[in-house]
């Protein structure tokens, strides 16, 4: 079916319609379900299409933080209202970041590289304490419709039949400037190093590859010399890929939707349904029911053209239009905001702060051997002279090496695991 107006009418209305009976078929329930609920597109679609199916007031939860430029709490109200929701604002501080940071860790078993894991985990106790064991979440949207402002900059840079260069530039330069709060995380800052191996496979790099060689290549800036060098030449982008059977499920497709299988095989069931999603929510035994990942869904959006997930620099357009009649236009209107607490690293004055200190200059550090001490010592007595968004652009990194040492001491690991 072609893009055109008579064919984006006839998608939105079957998205429409198909994504209106994964909604219908998770309010099956023995107890009440409640909705986690972010100013974001996904969740609010969620509790538009959960509302107009339900005949009582769904219970909306959501975390607020004392950052504006991270707090999405006025948003969320003014969606719960306009679905008729009650609305159970959840604030979060940087010191229950720091007292639950261990737990989340120990149910997540993995590294965290921001607070938003423990945020989730702290979310679902409150979910709990409530009354509720069953919510509604957005998990899965992004990763369908090309969310993230990486799959955004690949639509632009790869995608580009009948685009004119200099409005390309633009539009990345307007993306970059609307999405500071991603760099390092979803944004790739710094050196990538070489990812021609992924170029060859793929005939170009994924934004989400970019965005993890850099990730690689400032930890390795921590790593111990023996370390590195025992894995020194080794092409971890090309171990993945051949792990895919590229040419077999990614022979002849869109740029867009091949950056989209590169997502939902790494980044999407190791991090985001493990510490923003079912492991979090487990954590108080809550079940949290994710419709975006909705076989039938799913099958839907792959039928899509991706000028109908993603259209300039407006991303999940489709999902936009069938939600339109059912959310405020502030989130109709808004850009995709990823979910991310506040950094926890760089603040002198919070606990979080000091117990990394104690932390990374304690034993527990020296026990891992893949990790230099020293290295990491001399970046923390740096931390005070650098600028803020370098801290910022630190933050991750040393969220990861804090959560090696908590894994490392919870779960009692040999010291040269």
């Amino acid at each position: 079916m072609a893009a055109d107006t008579c064919g984006e009418s006839a998608f939105v209305e079957e998205f429409a319609a198909v994504f209106e009976e994964a909604v219908r078929l998770r309010m099956r329930a023995d107890v009440p379900v409640g909705c986690y609920l972010s100013g974001g597109l996904d969740s609010c679609a969620v509790l538009g299409f959960a509302a107009r199916l339900c005949s009582t007031p769904i219970q909306a939860f959501t975390l607020t933080f004392d950052q504006a430029v991270y707090d999405e709490g006025d948003i969320a109200l003014e969606m719960a209202a306009r679905a008729g929701a009650n609305f159970h604002p959840i604030p979060i501080k940087q010191f229950e970041i720091a007292d639950n940071f261990a737990d989340a860790i120990w149910h997540s078993e993995t590294l965290f590289n921001n607070g938003h894991g423990v945020s989730k985990y702290l979310l679902s106790r409150a979910v709990r304490d409530a009354g509720y064991k069953v919510v509604y979440t957005g998990e899965g949207s992004d990763e369908i419709f090309g969310g993230y402002v990486h799959f955004r900059t690949d639509m632009l840079q790869h995608n580009t039949q009948g685009q004119d260069a200099a409005e390309v530039q633009r539009l990345l330069q307007e993306l970059e400037a609307a999405n500071s709060v991603s760099r390092g995380m979803l944004m790739p800052v710094g050196k990538t190093g070489s990812l021609e191996s992924v170029e060859r496979v793929l005939g170009f790099v994924p934004g989400c590859l970019k965005v993890f060689a850099a990730q690689g290549q400032q930890r390795q800036n921590l790593f111990d010399a023996e370390f590195k060098a025992r894995f020194a030449g080794r092409d971890s982008n090309r171990l993945f890929l051949d792990s895919l059977d590229v040419p077999a499920v990614l022979k002849g497709r869109d740029p867009l939707n091949k950056s989209l299988f590169v997502w939902a095989k790494s980044f999407l069931p190791n991090y985001i349904l493990n510490l923003l999603g079912d492991r979090m929510e487990m954590a108080h035994s809550v079940e949290g029911r994710v419709p975006f990942l909705d076989h039938h869904v799913v099958e839907c959006v792959c039928r899509a053209p991706v000028s109908l997930k993603i259209r300039g620099v407006t991303e999940k357009y489709l999902l936009r239009e069938a939600a339109k009649p059912l959310i405020t236009e502030t989130v109709y209107r808004r850009q995709k905001h990823p979910f991310l607490s506040p950094p926890v690293t760089t603040v002198p004055t919070e606990r979080f702060h000091q117990m990394m200190q104690d932390t990374l200059r304690g034993p527990v550090l020296a026990s891992l051997s893949f990790y230099d001490q020293k290295k990491v010592v001399a970046l923390l007595d740096q931390l005070p002279a650098m600028s803020d968004s370098d801290r910022i652009g630190w933050d991750p990194v040393l969220m990861s090496v804090l959560s090696a040492c908590v894994i490392r001491e919870r779960f009692a690991l040999d010291s040269s695991s």
